[in-house]
């Protein structure tokens, strides 16, 4: 590092370094946002009613569980696939961007 630039210093060193970090986290936070969104909405301090989010949906079908279960079932299950599935995705970007992980 001895005569290096700051920006050399930057794109070389320390980019590389955080790249992997900042994609996890932001993935995490996709599905935490997600999953916080839809229970806010379940609990009815979210997004109104008329608007159709996976929360109000899941809050609609639990008066007719009995009668019709798929009602709620179905968003709850939507929920978990998406956020799961961003949840594998920052995995999978993490493992590709990790140059500790190739194989020369």
């Amino acid at each position: 590092m001895a005569g290096s630039s700051t920006s050399r210093i930057l794109v070389v060193h320390i980019f590389p370094n955080l790249v992997n970090s900042v994609v996890v986290l932001a993935t995490l936070q996709i599905g935490w946002g997600i999953v916080v969104e839809s229970a806010l909405s379940f609990l009815g301090a979210g997004v109104p009613p008329p608007a159709p989010t996976w929360g109000n949906l899941v809050a609609e079908g639990r008066d007719v569980l009995g009668q019709a279960w798929w009602i709620a079932v179905c968003p709850g299950l939507a929920i978990m696939l998406v956020v799961l599935s961003f949840n594998l995705f920052g995995d999978w970007v993490r493992d590709a961007l990790d140059l500790t992980l190739r194989q020369l």
